[in-house]
């Protein structure tokens, strides 16, 4: 039986596309049938908490490419014409479980790098016009058809369209015959920065897009440098024993290797910049969706929770990772929850950050185990939910 890739083992993939070249896969999911509807995607837009665009190739005071920022409501959508338009709706994976149940099927690439499912709606000729994303994306065809026209890498030097709010080629051509219409099921995979333009061809065309997280250099260093910066004494200052005579005006070579010393060793510390990292890369796209319980639970209320039926689970939206602790202590790791770091078992990190399965009771019979578990459904990572077996 073949996986989401087709014919290729996750092994050759990664080794052969990702992040290389793109690739196109017919039936990834034979007979995918999405289990949201058009109707469904534009009452999500319409919600205040979700992220949504509406994108018109001529927008209704006759410019080209006009962007709506959602929430939406019926009067835009009763406005807009019959084609050539194009409604985003971000993260759709955090609020429709039968959605989000779509990336286990991405489980050969770290969980912490996947972002988000964008689903996008369109009639005929709706599109965004030509473009490049810095990160990978799988493009699954849930609905109808979409014609994608692929352009080869881009730099980062592209020409962009001035005067819109979209990061449209100015320039754009086929590259290598790479043109082909998808049908439900359909996906295509396409590595950071490669130009690429996708028509719908048809009435209730829907895309997934599925998103991984790659933060540029100057977000890294910036957020690296703030995280690290907070644990510095005040103490550790610049220092020039070694001065000697010299013009007064001078900025000589000398304090500069003095300053860029003090700030390479200040910043390569490898353990606290792992801490750093598991932070980082589980911080939630949408903060606000961590609803904390009021009045909190505790352990014994839980406990009753879980023997009569109810299944605790990881919160749509909330993310997990987790490392082993430094060599000499096996059996310990830092688990990441939404960007918090919490020492605890290396067992008890591997079984609460894996996978999409509700945790079990079981869990509740060792006390640290218990106490964790408590807090995180307090805060909203994990939460409680009636057994899909009841």
């Amino acid at each position: 039986m073949t996986g989401i890739l087709g014919e290729l083992t996750p092994e050759r993939f990664l080794a052969e596309y990702w992040q290389k070249k793109p690739l196109l896969i017919r039936q990834a999911i034979p007979g995918f049938e999405s289990p949201l509807s058009a109707e469904e995607l534009a009452g999500l837009a319409c919600e205040e908490e979700v992220e949504s665009r509406l994108v018109e190739s001529v927008g209704a005071d006759g410019k080209p490419w006009q962007v709506t920022h959602g929430p939406m409501d019926e009067e835009i959508f009763a406005r807009l014409p019959e084609r050539d338009w194009t409604l985003l709706v971000q993260a759709v994976d955090h609020y429709v479980p039968e959605v989000a149940e779509l990336l286990e099927q991405f489980s050969f690439i770290p969980r912490w790098r996947l972002d988000d499912i964008m689903i996008s709606y369109a009639p005929p000729g709706g599109n965004v016009g030509p473009h490049v994303d810095n990160y990978d994306v799988f493009l699954l065809q849930g609905a109808g058809q979409r014609r994608w026209q692929l352009g080869g890498f881009q730099g980062e030097d592209a020409a962009i369209v001035d005067g819109i709010s979209l990061r449209i080629l100015k320039e754009f051509s086929i590259s290598n015959d790479e043109e082909w219409v998808l049908e439900p099921g359909d996906m295509l995979y396409l590595p950071p920065r490669y130009a690429h333009h996708g028509i719908s061809e048809s009435s209730d065309c829907m895309t997934w897009s599925i998103g991984f997280r790659a933060p540029s250099a100057d977000e890294a260093v910036t957020s690296w440098a703030d995280y690290r910066g907070e644990q510095l004494s005040d103490a550790v200052r610049y220092a020039d024993p070694d001065l000697g005579e010299q013009d007064s005006a001078l900025l000589d070579d000398a304090a500069i290797e003095r300053v860029r010393a003090l700030i390479l060793n200040s910043l390569d510390d490898r353990e606290q910049m792992s801490e750093w990292f598991g932070r980082y890369m589980t911080q939630t796209k949408y903060p606000d969706q961590l609803i904390a319980l009021e009045p909190s639970l505790d352990l014994a209320t839980l406990r009753s929770a879980l023997a009569e039926g109810e299944q605790l689970v990881r919160g749509q939206g909330s993310r997990f990772a987790y490392r082993p602790a430094p060599d000499g202590d096996a059996d310990r790791a830092t688990l990441f929850v939404d960007g918090d770091g919490i020492p605890c078992s290396l067992a008890l990190a591997q079984q609460v950050a894996q996978g999409n399965q509700p945790l079990p009771i079981e869990l509740l019979d060792d006390h640290g185990a218990a106490e964790l578990l408590l807090a995180l459904t307090n805060r909203g990572s994990l939460v409680l939910e009636e057994s899909s077996e009841a």
